[in-house]
């Protein structure tokens, strides 16, 4: 199993949990006295469930070529 492959199985579950955390964050946020914590833990729910992107993005997992399809 190659690294674009698991990345993306774990893509769904990525996108799940960081919207969770995402979530969870704003909720917390809405409060004064823990503004700061909320808002750091939605910006940590985004870049969990953007990650499969992220490391895309940046190169370090590159998808594998498909051979070349045959003609009709």
């Amino acid at each position: 199993m190659t690294a674009y492959q698991l990345l993306q199985m774990l893509g769904y579950a990525l996108n799940i949990v960081g919207l969770v955390v995402c979530i969870a964050g704003l909720t917390l946020a809405r409060r004064e006295r823990h503004r700061l914590v909320g808002r750091l833990l939605a910006v940590l729910g985004f870049l969990i469930a953007t990650s499969p992107v992220l490391v895309q993005l940046l190169g370090l997992v590159e998808p594998v070529p498909t051979g070349v399809v045959p003609p009709p």
